[in-house]
């Protein structure tokens, strides 16, 4: 396919835009209108997710399992694109718990940590 073909009026303008709509992840364009972030895919999210809760569960294990002064550093989170449109929302920290308090988490504080 020639894109001059869309000057010479044989290529409808409704084709050359679904042609650019469906473009691959990994086209050039795609590259270029959105960097690293058209590389990634939802299983490659889902991967990072998958390592950075595994890394926070062998974390967890380690500080319950040490001493009281030799707890581990928390594991750092797997580096993830930047998303300049505000595609995907960065997380928000969560809140810090208060040690004074004994009462058990709240559902939705339970859903933040499995979450």
């Amino acid at each position: 396919m020639d894109l001059l073909d869309w000057h010479r009026e044989t290529l409808s303008a409704r084709r050359l835009a679904l042609l650019v709509k469906h473009l691959p992840r990994d086209s050039a364009l795609n590259r270029e209108l959105y960097g690293e972030a058209a590389e990634w895919s939802v299983s490659d999210h889902l991967l990072a997710a998958a390592v950075d809760h595994l890394a926070a569960a062998n974390w967890m294990f380690a500080s319950v399992n040490s001493e009281e002064g030799d707890q581990p550093e928390p594991p750092a989170p797997v580096p993830r694109p930047s998303y300049d449109d505000g595609e995907a929302p960065a997380a928000e920290p969560a809140p810090e718990p208060d040690p004074s308090s004994d009462a058990t988490p709240s559902a939705v504080q339970l859903a933040r940590f499995f979450g």
